[in-house]
């Protein structure tokens, strides 16, 4: 058909963490999904791939990205760009780590290089039968020697001691490298891994211990842009947690302001943190913020403290509350928290309906497939006027479900966020009282209910957990048009 079914699988050293869904039938597929991983102290990379899902028969890889602990590391703020994707080449495609001992003894003429060969562990599996038949490969100035081959499994037991002897002037910069193979009877043997030691680190510290395994040198970049490209943000952030009670001098800190307001609201911890922050960061400080301000029980007072400085700063009721600020960002991740089995409640059961029904829905005549019509008429291909009639009913049909829903949730929002909803109505009564601006008051809420709520959930179900699944490009364009 000329397109894909692509989604994603996200490794870390090589185990697969995570699994975005499948978007349907496109080259450009839109994810939006994001994942939090706990990772182990000593990780080394992170890679996803780009596989196309197959109804019958083997799913195919389109590619992949892969990114060091190192390149992400680098970069403070994180990583995010386009990264051209790579192709997948078996020999790249390594796990697993060997036990080994190295030693070159100071006394001896020839010197011997002594390789202790010890095991390998959790190996990748070359064979049908889903294990491996690895034997070990030492190099090094030209001499290669190997250990026998065991059968059939990723955890071979070798336990054997490789002497390679060493000319004189040969410990300059020579590599000693350690490669793991898979024995094929017929055909050429599999890679799965190699680690690499210089000699004279071999001599003054003797290397002991487990090693990843590491594929060849990438070649990835001679492929650049051929295959696509993946639009990633990776960040990795250190925590260390420490005991409740060392963290309260900052919460008292942060609560002062709201559980003692007489204070000049400019010098307060909150204010300052409000001007400090910039607005890459405002989303994390702002689902921090409500985090902690929910376990002190105080997360509608630091909304009503947040939107109350802001009204001040605000002289046009029509732009209120249109900019990402701290204060717009806290309510609407004070809405996620707060209200998300509320918005499946409201929500769920109409957006399965537009998910189970497929109809085709087209206002605009640019867009428009007329051929694609014929399953709304048994009569042949309607006009544009007919396609756009029959659109309006389906949108108005689902539109008016859906605010029929939201209008007669009531009882079930909430009270949290009620409790936030009518403080801000009445602050926004304070700051603009005349009876021109009556309406401000109701507007200062939909713009936070609908259009960082309801809107956006509608928009991408399955961001919301709404669905398991992306729409399709026929369901999506009717969410769209929803969501406007």
């Amino acid at each position: 058909s000329g397109s894909s079914d692509p989604y994603c699988v996200v490794k870390v050293d090589n185990e697969v963490v995570a699994r975005t869904a499948t978007v349907w039938k496109t080259l450009n597929p839109f994810w939006g999904e994001e994942y939090t991983l706990r990772l182990p102290r000593g990780f080394h990379s992170l890679a996803v791939y780009v596989l196309d899902e197959d109804t019958i028969g083997q799913d195919d890889v389109i590619g992949k990205v892969s990114l060091s602990r190192q390149q992400i590391s680098a970069e403070p703020r994180g990583v995010d760009s386009w990264l051209s994707l790579a192709p997948v080449d078996p020999n790249e495609e390594v796990q697993g780590e060997i036990h080994l001992e190295l030693q070159v003894p100071e006394q001896g003429h020839p010197r011997v290089l002594r390789c202790h060969l010890i095991e390998a562990r959790d190996l990748a599996p070359r064979d049908l039968s889903g294990t491996s038949d690895p034997f070990a490969r030492v190099s090094c100035c030209g001499h290669t020697l190997e250990t026998a081959v065991i059968k059939k499994t990723r955890f071979p037991h070798w336990d054997e001691v490789l002497e390679l002897e060493l000319a004189e002037g040969e410990l300059g910069e020579a590599v000693l490298s350690v490669e793991v193979w898979d024995w094929d009877i017929v055909g050429k043997n599999d890679f799965l891994g190699r680690v690499e030691f210089p000699l004279d680190t071999i001599c003054t510290a003797p290397p002991k211990g487990w090693f990843q395994l590491l594929p060849f040198p990438s070649t990835a970049a001679e492929h650049g842009g051929q295959l696509g490209a993946l639009r990633l943000v990776v960040r990795l952030v250190e925590d260390r947690v420490l005991p409740l009670h060392y963290y309260q001098p900052l919460i008292q800190l942060l609560t002062e302001p709201i559980l003692c307001p007489g204070q000049p609201p400019a010098g307060t911890a909150l204010a300052i943190l409000e001007e400090m922050t910039s607005g890459e960061s405002r989303q994390d400080v702002a689902t921090k913020l409500v985090k902690i301000f929910l376990g002190q029980g105080l997360a509608v007072p630091l909304l009503d403290y947040l939107t109350t400085r802001e009204l001040a700063r605000t002289t046009d009721p029509n732009t209120l509350f249109r900019s990402n600020s701290l204060a717009s960002k806290s309510m609407e991740q004070f809405m996620k928290v707060v209200g998300l089995q509320y918005l499946h409640e409201v929500l769920k059961p109409v957006v399965n309906r537009i998910f189970e029904e497929k109809k085709y829905v087209e206002l605009d005549p640019g867009k428009m497939e007329l051929n694609r019509s014929r399953r709304i008429s048994f009569k042949g291909s309607l006009s544009e006027a007919q396609v756009q009639e029959s659109s309006l009913e389906l949108l108005k049909g689902y539109m008016g479900d859906i605010v029929d829903a939201i209008v007669h949730s009531v009882e079930k929002c909430p009270l949290l966020m009620r409790m936030a909803f009518k403080q801000l109505r009445r602050r926004v009564e304070e700051r603009f009282p005349s009876a021109q601006h009556e309406e401000v008051r109701y507007f200062s809420i939909s713009g936070f209910l609908f259009l960082r709520f309801f809107a956006p959930a509608v928009l991408t179900p399955k961001l919301f957990s709404l669905r398991e699944q992306h729409a399709d490009p026929r369901t999506g364009r009717t969410l769209l048009l929803l969501a406007k």
